[in-house]
């Protein structure tokens, strides 16, 4: 096992990742910006080295800066937490090439599964169903033309480096499609530098279901079930829950096995998410996430199982050491993102925490940096907190969910605690009646 780990992150992933840490006997180097000097990981791990001003290209992004804090560190591995540098193939080759440890799957996954257009082909050859479309890129209107004739309308164009709804267009018709290929291809071209793109027949009302894997290095593959993350505000998830309410256990576990099933095809080793839309009791490949998620907590409440301490023991070599016979799923579990912003019209609202009071009590569990008098800057996202709430039956959860954004105090700063207040008493939400759309179209009005 490693002596010490790097975490290349801030905020509350970066806390994780160091509990992980600690509890297994590993020290930890942080790092951080000039604007994160005083926040809580920094503070707890056992070094700390700042790697640039505020600005994330000078620091979190700053591949050298990192690598050298490793090397004067004397760090053995580096995790990359999310965000940032944690699906760069890049870092990740140059993790590896410097003699570090990369804490997640091969730069020959990540770069697979970064482009959207080498990703469904490789899902297509493992196996998974995937969204009718376009078999590949699409570089000409009349290439677009036919890939429409074939589908049928409404079709969905997509950017093939992209994600979080950039370079996303829909077109409802031969009139339409000509101005969203080239809107698509010029918005991909400006967020990624990039501009192909490809098309998929768009689907009406799916849920975004992903299902969690853990893959080592010899061989062994599991799934720990799904996540329903259909709760999107403009592609973003805003509330997560496992088991989805809209699968059977049936249904469970034949995703699961198809999942993994493709990961055995692939080689692919660490812990991955592979997303999917679902719609009318059918599964449709959207892409797959290399590295932990957001929502990975959810995971973990159901299953008992510590997905960042499963990540440090596979990185250095260890079998996973159970089967899928050995899983287990217990109760229902729901994550609340908690973003400094206001909970009406979203805008960013960084700034100094007054009072903190978290939530507690049995089945509840908050990921945060966050402290009295901590500094919310504005150089990040603004997501500062994740509620975790694990109770006995969905019903339980929803209960202990309304009951812990009662208790919910951050002074000083606005936060969406009331959204989610709002979300909880929607019956339609109680009924677990929803999709991705439904969000926007019924309570944000979007």
């Amino acid at each position: 096992m490693f002596e010490k780990v790097l975490i290349a992150n801030r905020g509350e992933i970066a806390l994780r990742i160091h509990r992980a840490c600690r509890e297994m006997g590993i020290k930890t180097v942080a790092v951080h910006s000039t604007a994160d000097a005083a926040a809580m990981h920094v503070r707890l791990a056992d070094e700390a080295v700042c790697i640039g001003p505020p600005s994330a290209k000078d620091s979190y992004l700053n591949k050298a800066a990192i690598l050298s804090a490793a090397t004067i560190t004397g760090a053995d591995a580096i995790h990359p937490g999310y965000g940032f540098l944690s699906e760069n193939a890049d870092f990740a080759e140059m993790v590896e090439d410097h003699g570090f440890v990369f804490i997640g799957p091969s730069p020959a996954h990540i770069r697979l599964m970064g482009d959207k257009v080498t990703a469904k082909k490789a899902a297509i050859e493992s196996g998974l169903p995937v969204v009718p479309g376009s078999p590949g890129a699409v570089d000409s209107v009349e290439e677009a033309l036919e890939v429409a004739r074939e589908t049928g309308y409404p079709v969905l164009i997509k950017a093939s480096a992209g994600g979080g709804g950039r370079g996303m267009k829909v077109a409802n018709s031969e009139k339409e499609l000509e101005e969203a290929w080239r809107t698509a291809r010029s918005e991909a071209l400006a967020a990624f530098g990039n501009a192909e793109v490809y098309m998929e027949k768009y689907l009406g009302n799916p849920r975004h279901i992903e299902i969690q894997i853990l893959a080592d290095n010899h061989g062994n593959v599991v799934h720990l079930g799904e996540r329903d993350c259909s709760l999107q505000r403009r592609h973003q998830k805003v509330l997560e829950e496992a088991p989805s309410p809209a699968l059977n256990a049936a249904e469970r576990a034949r995703i699961g096995e198809v999942a993994c099933a493709g990961m055995r095809t692939l080689g692919y080793r660490n812990a991955g998410t592979i997303e999917f839309l679902y719609e009318n009791g059918e599964f449709f490949f959207i892409e797959m996430n290399t590295r932990l998620q957001v929502e990975h907590p959810i995971t973990e409440a159901i299953t008992g199982l510590d997905l960042v301490r499963e990540q440090l023991r596979i990185a250095a070599g260890a079998p996973l050491g159970y089967g899928q016979q050995d899983v287990h799923f217990t109760g229902h579990a729901i994550e609340c993102r908690i973003n400094a912003e206001n909970p009406e019209t979203f805008r960013p609202c960084p700034g100094t925490v007054g009072d903190y009071h978290p939530p507690g009590g049995l089945g509840v569990r908050v990921d945060s940096g966050l402290f009295a008098g901590a500094t919310v800057p504005p150089h990040y996202d603004s997501m500062i907190a994740k509620l975790i709430v694990h109770g006995n039956s969905r019903n339980e959860c929803l209960m202990r969910l309304r009951r812990a954004l009662g208790e919910f105090v951050v002074g000083g700063i606005e936060t969406t605690i009331p959204l989610h207040q709002r979300l909880v008493e929607n019956t339609d939400f109680q009924n677990g009646d929803y999709d991705i759309r439904w969000l926007e179209k019924t309570m944000l009005n979007l």
